[in-house]
């Protein structure tokens, strides 16, 4: 797994989509489950022994398909671009996406793309698919979109991450032009940014949207230490209320998990339930996660 991946909040159909997005992807393979005990029937009303988590890879990409409730509602705040090799390729992933989903841009030939189109599937998680036969690589961008009372903040965000994280640089940005309001002449219309490797893309969008981050597309950063745990969170936990079992959101609204994430699944997927059971339970009375504290509870 990938420094940075994404986790995408679900009611109950984390093993639909799982199956779904790795039959349709390249590239692509479910690499873990792990499953509720007592302690996750009060936090978020699931039967002990149900899937809690999907673990997945898609196009490269790892994602974790989460059994959160009907808490949080998916929405394109958080994208995901998908480049495509040739136009056949958009067209067949269009078509399997948009079966039960939503258009938010039709599929067609833009300005910036001979083949583009922007769906929102079944599940509420919204796909660009574009055609880009020159950098194929990677295959799957996470996508952040400002608007409402962050628009205008792309740019800043950009900074600020790269600032945050250890391995981050800057990449192009495109920017909107006079006369193209309602969007701000010099806001970001594109730009790009890597964090640890993973790259991202970021977008102004001064138009009428009724959505705006929350905690259905997460950003989880799996931390190896205590101080790693500590430095992301100092740096981007700004809303103290959200703070809970790891999750934090940061100034802008966007959802992190700061999480020893390959710890936690090997400790939750070993098959010993009075483990697992330990290791749920500390997990779920923390706000920021205590390393030791976690390890000492698998430990009995």
């Amino acid at each position: 797994m990938s420094k940075i991946s994404a986790c995408i909040w679900l009611d109950t159909q984390a093993e639909e989509a799982a199956a779904f997005y790795t039959s349709i992807f390249p590239n692509s393979r479910i690499t873990g489950t792990t499953h509720y005990t007592e302690a996750g029937k009060e936090l978020h009303g699931k039967e002990p022994g149900s899937v809690m988590t999907v673990l997945f890879e898609a196009g490269g990409f790892s994602f974790t398909a989460l059994n959160g409730g009907p808490y949080f509602a998916l929405n394109p705040s958080i994208s995901f671009f998908v480049r495509c090799e040739n136009a056949a390729e958009v067209d067949r992933l269009w078509k399997e996406l948009s079966t039960g989903g939503t258009v938010l841009m039709a599929l067609d030939s833009y300005f910036f793309s001979e083949r583009y189109g922007w769906i929102q599937d079944r599940f509420g998680v919204s796909w660009q698919l574009i055609l880009a036969p020159e950098s194929l690589e990677p295959r799957i961008v996470p996508s952040l979109l400002f608007v409402r009372d962050v628009c205008g903040k792309a740019e800043e965000a950009m900074n600020f991450y790269t600032s945050v994280f250890r391995r981050a640089s800057m990449g192009e940005i495109a920017r909107y032009g006079t006369g193209q309001e309602p969007d701000a002449a010099d806001s970001v219309m594109y730009g790009e940014f890597s964090l640890e490797g993973r790259k991202f893309a970021a977008m102004d969008s001064a138009q009428e949207h009724t959505f705006g981050f929350n905690e259905g597309v997460s950003l989880l950063v799996d931390a190896q230490s205590q101080e790693e745990i500590d430095h992301y969170w100092k740096a981007l936990s700004a809303v103290p209320e959200s703070e809970q079992c790891g999750w934090l959101k940061d100034r802008y609204g966007i959802s992190w998990q700061i999480f020893p994430d390959t710890e936690m699944n090997r400790l939750l997927q070993d098959g010993d339930e009075v483990k697992s059971t330990r290791t749920l339970e500390a997990m779920f009375t923390m706000k920021k996660i205590d390393l030791e504290g976690l390890r000492r509870a698998a430990a009995g």
